[in-house]
Order: C-alpha cells, then structure tokens, then sequence
C-alpha cells in the first residue's frame, strides 16, 4: 500500500505533541501537511492568509485526518478544514487522540465529535453520519499508540474510497 499524502488537522497548541507521534509512525507520505514551522509561521497572518495556506495544501492531498483531542472541535481552523475537505471531496476521518501521553506524560478528556456540527450534502445530513471518528479501544498510552500504528492506514484508505455524499 503506498503512503497518501494527508492533511492532518488538530489543535496546535494542545495536541501538537500528541499529533507528531502520530506523524512519526511514518505510515503517511513525508510531503503530508504537518509542519510545526510552517503553522507557526502562517499563524501570525491574516484570516485570509491562513485560509490561502491551508486550502493551497489541502488541494494537494488526498484525505484530511482530523486528530481528536478534549477540545479539537471546538476550534475554528479544524472546522474550515473539514469544511473545505468537504468541498474539495477528500477522504475525511477522525481519530481520538486523547489517551496518548502529551510531553509531560499526561493524557486527557475524550473530545467531541468534531463532524457532529457539520452539515452536508443536498439532505443537510450531519457529517457525522458519513464520516469514521475512530477511538482506540484502549486506555493505556503505548497500546493506543500500537492501536492506531496498526490502524490508520487502512482508516485513511476508508476515508478515501467512502466519501460523504455530495
């Protein structure tokens, strides 16, 4: 199976630490959207600006995985990136986060379906009803982190082959 190029979408300042164990599985494309540099860098700009950089690397992958942690869906930025996934017709899944250790060892609270909020298609359906939101069956950090190992690429070939319909 070869490697897609994904959009990972999560809360920065909560997650990032959770989020780049995920992207040191090295089960996605290294070109995948993730870098601490350049969220940083485009952070600091405009509505508008970030709303360019993030669209310009949506377009170049082939699914957004959204990285589920206590809060993630509330944030602003995750729900435009849903949204334009959406838009763009990418595979879309979410995968809960919360039981991975952060940089200080601790986990936390399982966050909300983010897809929940979002409604699509000519039915006005929740996305929620067309989109995987995967939670490891565990609660143990190092068995979560295998769980999800063994499990996002076949979540991400899912995504892809089953959209929401339009």
């Amino acid at each position: 199976m070869a490697k897609r190029q994904v959009f990972f979408s999560f809360e920065y300042n909560k997650d990032a630490w959770r989020a780049s164990q995920i992207k040191e599985m090295g089960k996605v494309d290294d070109s995948s959207t993730f870098s601490a540099n350049d969220w940083e860098e485009v952070k600091e700009k405009s509505d508008a600006k970030i709303k360019e950089w993030i669209d310009s690397q949506m377009a170049k992958r082939s699914c957004l995985v959204v990285l589920i942690g206590a809060t993630t869906s509330s944030r602003k930025w995750v729900k435009y990136e849903i949204e334009k996934a959406y838009e763009l017709d990418k595979g879309i899944v979410g995968i809960h986060i919360h039981n991975l250790k952060d940089k200080d060892g601790k986990q936390t609270t399982k966050g909300n379906n983010p897809f929940y909020s979002i409604f699509v298609g000519k039915d006005n359906e929740r996305l929620s009803k067309h989109v995987t939101c995967y939670d490891p069956p565990y609660s143990l950090s190092t068995r979560v982190y295998k769980d999800i190992e063994d499990s996002i690429e076949q979540l991400i070939e899912d995504a892809i082959s089953k959209k929401a319909p339009r």
